[in-house]
């Protein structure tokens, strides 16, 4: 059983949001019926391949004459221009009409890396998303956000280029790992955070059920968080208002991650301190928000952030470098309180600091 959800892009054609079990015969399908393409490139991630490789070729071998697979290592590492242009070279060599389709199945790196291919060969080949985490399901799957990490920043070079189609097949949460698991949550904590609190309760009452098992007991879940990006997005697609709520905490991440050489803390994990700094700061600015809203996840985490107390003065000046920075100023989704965002564009460093202090303290 799966359902469909419609994402409107604006000023592009819809694409639909599929949630389910069992939907790479479906995947196949839409691309012979909706693409029409005798030839099709899989862009995957290597842990994906060596445990879904055969479910994938049965389901696209049989409809397309060839299937063309480039497979990608593990880690944000891999959303590099090394990456890219390997990529841009395969597909180029490999023969690619317009009307060759790209199908990215993995994480959000895979995603964000291979979108960017499908948006830069020829101009814009068409793009499937197929994620197979938790985090892009419920996340970077959606928008049609793409694009690479640059030494001085993440996601700095890229594009706004929407798939055909995405499909989040829970079959394949059978394979992650738990840290792959709790990586993903933060992201629809974040939902909860910013946009329905309730989420948060049915989370707990999952995770405490089933663990990080029975995937499709998650579909509820993964589809309303997904419902909750694709409103957002569905009305803000170049992230010039209301989009910018889906960054809460993820400013503070951005540089948890480039100090850790995008290696040391997940984005997840990142993700989730980052909230502890925007509920700080959220609080300087007149909130009255408890993080212990947050607490009751935290021995889910595992991870440290003992070793940046003494860098906190590095980190001010590095979210001025975050590409939502304006004006010299940087630019936080706070609260004013729980599901009630907006955006802030803060100037007093004590307040930033202040909020670094907390969430560091809460980790260490």
């Amino acid at each position: 059983m799966s359902n469909q959800i419609t994402v409107n892009t604006q000023s592009a054609a819809n694409y639909s949001y599929q949630v389910g079990t069992n939907l790479l015969e479906e995947v196949s399908a839409f691309i012979e019926k909706q693409i029409g393409s005798e030839k099709v490139f899989v862009v995957i991630d290597k842990n994906v391949y060596q445990h879904h490789i055969e479910s994938i070729n049965q389901a696209f071998q049989s409809r397309f004459q060839k299937m063309v697979t480039y497979v990608v290592p593990p880690g944000e590492k891999s959303k590099s221009f090394d990456q890219f242009g390997s990529i841009v070279d395969f597909v180029l060599n490999q023969g690619v009409e317009r009307s060759t389709p790209l199908v990215a199945i993995g994480g959000g790196v895979i995603g964000d890396l291979a979108g960017f291919v499908a948006a830069s060969v020829m101009r814009g080949i068409p793009l499937i998303q197929v994620p197979t985490t938790l985090l892009a399901m419920v996340d970077s799957s959606i928008g049609g956000k793409t694009g690479i990490n640059h030494s001085t920043g993440k996601n700095l070079i890229g594009a706004f280029y929407q798939p055909k189609a995405v499909f989040a097949d829970l079959n394949f949460l059978e394979t992650l790992p738990e840290k792959e698991w709790v990586n993903g949550l933060s992201e629809i904590i974040k939902y909860g955070m910013i946009e329905d609190p309730e989420i948060l309760h049915q989370l707990e009452r999952i995770i405490s059920e089933n663990g990080f098992t029975n995937p499709e007991k998650w579909q509820s879940i993964v589809e309303q968080s997904a419902q909750i990006k694709i409103d957002i997005v569905s009305r803000d697609v170049h992230e010039q208002g209301i989009r910018a709520f889906l960054n809460f905490g993820h400013t503070y991440a951005h540089v948890i991650e480039r100090v850790g050489n995008y290696s040391n803390y997940s984005h997840g994990e990142a993700v989730f301190a980052g909230m502890y700094g925007a509920i700080s700061a959220s609080n300087q600015l007149g909130a009255t928000i408890d993080s212990k809203i947050l607490d009751s996840f935290k021995a889910l985490y595992n991870f440290d952030l003992a070793s940046l107390k003494t860098r906190i003065d590095e980190f001010p000046p590095l979210m001025l470098k975050d590409k939502k920075a304006k004006n010299q100023q940087i630019r936080l989704v706070l609260l004013k309180e729980l599901g009630k965002p907006y955006v802030q564009e803060v100037d007093d460093m004590k307040i930033v600091q202040a909020s670094w202090v907390e969430a560091i303290q809460s980790f260490t």
